[in-house]
């Protein structure tokens, strides 16, 4: 066998490394929960789905009994959002970009934007978030609970940008209570530096019930 057929191989032999690296750093696994909630699905159906490998995108069981789905990475950059409700958990929100830091570099996520911001999760004019969720070239939005995203309609948040290719990943579950309570206070105060109209009182009321219940 010549050098030049060796030389040959090893060159094809390194693009097909390089292809397969490509290929398998364009698939992200998530949770079969996750995806079934994304996309409308129960998760009771989504496992009786898989079960019968009627899933329509690939998806394994690890030893442990968690389902993967795997999903196509989204194209664009990655942003870490962080929040804190009021400038004295400052802090707090320095912990909570480094977890994120921590989360996105174990996910091999090495190219990525950090914005942290400090502003109620009841505020839906969070300049910084707005310019992230505007933004064409962001693929993907990692926050550390959903209510640092939004305290109210997250999932019409991730439906939207789901319809426009962006995913966005929550690396926990539940919600920040410290910040729950902060968020509580704001609408007291402010619903009581003004005299209100009822209609006003029950919007009110049904915010607090809503947040408490």
């Amino acid at each position: 066998m010549g050098s030049a057929t060796i030389w040959t191989r090893g060159v094809r032999k390194k693009r097909g490394c390089k292809l397969l690296l490509f290929l398998l750093s364009s698939i992200s696994a998530v949770k079969l929960s996750h995806w079934a909630r994304k996309h409308g699905i129960s998760y009771l159906t989504a496992w009786r789905w898989f079960k019968a490998g009627k899933l329509p995108v690939p998806a394994r069981q690890l030893p442990s009994g968690t389902i993967l789905v795997e999903e196509p990475s989204p194209g664009g950059r990655t942003v870490l959002y962080a929040r804190v409700s009021s400038a004295d958990q400052r802090a707090d929100l320095e912990r909570q970009v480094e977890r994120l830091k921590a989360f996105a570099q174990a996910q091999g996520w090495q190219d990525f934007e950090v914005v942290a911001e400090i502003g109620s999760g009841l505020n839906g004019k969070r300049r910084k978030l707005l310019r992230v969720l505007k933004d064409p070239t962001v693929g993907r939005i990692v926050v550390e609970h959903r209510d640092r995203l939004a305290r109210f309609g997250f999932e019409m948040v991730e439906a939207a940008l789901h319809a426009s290719g962006k995913r966005i990943v929550v690396v926990e579950e539940g919600e920040v209570k410290d910040d729950l309570v902060r968020d509580l206070l704001k609408v007291l105060t402010s619903a009581c530096e003004r005299p209100m109209k009822r209609s006003a009182r029950d919007r009110v009321k049904r915010i607090l019930e809503s947040i408490c219940g």
